[in-house]
């Protein structure tokens, strides 16, 4: 059997570097190419045909969950691993629910990775078990923003890249809800645009 293609994305040159190393003396992964933002790997992903994306929650450019959905379409194929130092981010959940098929953490020892990734290779959900979801900080953040439970169900959806259509196809609001429960949304959250709150609410750790 050939290697499965490992691309590795993250805005710092040695985290690259370090999975490169770190799978180099592993014959069943092979490190394709990396990207160092979001816009980068959706670039190159199509090109690089990668089997496993090993993709960092913080890029400089874009939301983990808007890579996940880009990822999923461009290169449909390909399993998609949150790679992070922060094990409690609400993000984590954000990227899984936008499709992302595992989480891990970045101290990960090189044998505990290399199993991780077979893993998912195989067809499996795989997260550290570390990272818990704080369900009570989760929704004290939610009640804190002030957001209601719909408001938040649509700005989450709007923070994985869903267009307003799409976001009434998949809530089974109305369009014309859906812009409303936004736009409301943007007011509570002090923002002036759908991208501005997103950014508010991720660092809210809404997102």
């Amino acid at each position: 059997m050939s290697p499965a293609r490992v691309m590795v994305v993250d805005d710092h040159p040695v985290v690259r570097d370090g999975v490169a190393l770190l799978l180099r003396n592993e014959p069943a992964l092979v490190v394709v190419g990396s990207a160092e933002s979001g816009r980068a790997a959706l670039e190159r992903a199509a090109a690089l045909r990668p089997d496993l994306v090993l993709l960092d929650l913080r890029l400089p450019d874009m939301l983990a969950p808007e890579v996940v959905s880009g990822l999923r379409a461009a290169v449909p194929a390909a399993r998609v691993v949150v790679f992070t130092a922060h094990g409690d981010h609400h993000g984590v959940q954000a990227a899984l629910d936008a499709g992302a098929h595992g989480a891990l953490l970045k101290d990960a020892a090189v044998t505990d990775l290399v199993a991780a990734l077979r893993r998912v290779l195989r067809g499996e959900r795989v997260c550290d078990p570390r990272m818990v979801r704080d369900e009570d900080a989760s929704r004290s953040a939610v009640a804190r923003s002030g957001l209601t439970r719909r408001e938040y169900e649509v700005l989450r959806l709007a923070a994985q890249g869903r267009t307003n259509p799409e976001i009434a196809e998949t809530t089974g609001l109305a369009r014309n809800t859906v812009k409303t429960y936004l736009q409301s949304a943007l007011h509570k959250l002090g923002a002036r645009n759908r991208v501005e709150a997103i950014g508010k609410a991720s660092e809210a750790g809404l997102l």
